[in-house]
């Protein structure tokens, strides 16, 4: 499996294509600014599904990866793989056959002939250390990493940028790992009080905080911009574990394969028996990741997606116009790790609608990088949109409280503001002959404040994390600039 740049340059400039899965898990960005995918996707044919369905997590994940990664052999992949997906870290306390599921699918209306709905789901994904669906990849690729540079004789300095989850994740991940350092930015005072605590009480010498006067948006931008200083890249070996890293991408393909062969297991299904999927999305990340499951051949009817009123993604599906926000027009919402304007993996998507073409990939994102937008609606390739299984959707702080309320009083369960945004989005777009599993964010301790304003009272916290917020905190709070990141980075690498 080779793997090729979005804005792979023409010969005789820096090489983006032909990179191995161990070199781009490294790189992060390709030194091109585009990000990487495989030069081509592999397919899964219908016996192979059938001789995947009953796999556990461990071993679904093994096969899916294997696509992927062929640059490290398999008996040290598959052991490796088997260390990272187990209860003892996903089962969020639990001993029980949930808790061996990994990503258990909650029926909240089961399927049932006649009824005239194909049934909803919730793919439970934040069961991890950190509570958020980000730790389902963001495990793997610590042990990714440890085993990588150990390995090739490296170290890495790991730069990324957090909404919320993606922070946490990578830090209780990357934790004492050997040969990792890990700079996180985050937005100063626009995540939640718990996502902040998650983060900053963290002691371990080789995580550091920084926190950006600014939005997501800003903080990723410097992520990039570091990136792309090619000299400094490779004087301070710097790494990313945002969702530009491919690594990340792959790893969130597993869970499509496993809420599928979930969804249609209930149902009886076989064959070419296909699922929705509805997912709350602001990186596009995750549904990125539901996008790669289709292409290798997944059974997936529709990937819905859901955003909050920072709606860039859904302007796009609806009316082929990308237009991300400036800083000041991005709002602060009750679902604020999907508080983005400028979703950085939407270019893998993009490379794809328009016959992956590099050269085009390079004009819209020059607009895009130089504060612009690009309208795809009077070209061909927008027409083929529908043949992706795009939908979209917009939820409001107000829709949120009403969905979380809604499915407490319903169905029993409480629900994270996220989650709440895919529920309702989704839940507009059921169909009566397919299931529709929305794809779950996080678990609602994380933003309490939300959860009490929807049902007037606090959520059940998992054990160990009573008082998060009143630990000790150790963050560095910084003006949106990348030379005192740099600074910062340079400062801290021996």
């Amino acid at each position: 499996m080779r793997y090729i740049s979005t804005r792979a340059r023409p010969a005789g400039a820096a090489d983006s294509s032909n990179r191995s899965f161990s070199e781009i898990l490294l790189a992060g960005l390709a030194p091109d600014g585009g990000l990487y995918l495989p030069a081509s996707y592999p397919r899964i044919g219908q016996s192979e599904l059938a001789q995947w369905r009953d796999l556990s997590y461990a071993d679904l994940a093994s096969a899916v990866l294997a696509r992927f990664i062929d640059d490290i052999p398999l008996d040290d992949l598959r052991p490796l793989i088997q260390r990272t997906y187990t209860p003892a870290i996903y089962g969020n306390g639990r001993n029980d056959s949930a808790a061996n599921e990994i990503t258990p699918l909650r029926w909240l209306e089961p399927p049932a002939p006649g009824r005239g709905e194909g049934g909803l789901a919730i793919l439970e994904l934040s069961n991890g250390p950190t509570l958020a669906f980000k730790d389902m990849a963001m495990q793997l690729l610590g042990n990714l990493f440890e085993y990588v540079l150990a390995r090739n004789g490296e170290e890495i300095n790991i730069l990324g940028a957090t909404s919320g989850d993606t922070g946490s994740s990578a830090e209780y991940a990357m934790r004492g790992k050997h040969g990792v350092r890990v700079f996180m930015l985050s937005p100063h005072q626009r995540m939640s009080h718990f996502q902040r605590a998650q983060m900053y009480s963290l002691q371990d010498p080789n995580i550091y905080n920084i926190a950006v006067r600014g939005t997501f948006d800003d903080a990723q931008d410097i992520v990039k911009a570091v990136s792309n200083d090619h000299a400094f890249k490779t004087r301070y070996r710097i790494g990313a574990v945002n969702s530009i890293n491919w690594a990340r991408v792959a790893a969130q393909v597993i869970y499509y394969f496993k809420g599928y062969f979930a969804a249609t297991r209930e149902i009886g299904g076989s064959g070419g028996q296909q699922v929705d999927f509805a997912v709350p999305s602001g990186n596009f990340g995750n549904i990125c990741a539901g996008h790669i499951a289709r292409m290798m051949g997944l059974p997936i009817g529709r990937l819905v997606l859901a955003t909050n009123e920072n709606d860039v993604l859904d302007e796009f599906f609806r009316s082929g116009v990308y237009r991300p926000r400036a800083t000041s027009e991005t709002a602060a919402t009750s679902s604020p790790s999907m508080d983005i304007s400028k979703a950085s993996n939407f270019e893998r998507f993009v490379f794809d609608l328009v016959g992956r073409d590099p050269d085009l990939i390079r004009q819209l994102w020059s607009k895009v990088d130089a504060g612009g937008s690009f309208d795809l609606s009077s070209l061909p390739c927008f027409a083929r949109l529908p043949d992706f299984g795009f939908v979209s959707g917009r939820s409001t702080h107000a829709d949120r409280l009403a969905t979380i309320r809604r499915t407490h009083d319903r169905y029993g369960l409480v629900i994270d503001p996220h989650t709440a945004d895919g529920l309702k989005v989704g839940s507009e777009h059921r169909t009566a002959d397919r299931p529709m599993v929305v794809l779950e964010t996080a678990l609602p301790a994380k933003f309490e404040e939300t959860i009490v304003e929807a049902l007037g009272h606090r959520p059940d916290r998992p054990a160990g994390m009573e008082g998060i917020e009143t630990l000790p905190q150790r963050v560095e709070v910084m003006d949106v600039s990348v030379g005192q990141v740099q600074r910062f980075i340079a400062q801290h690498v021996r």
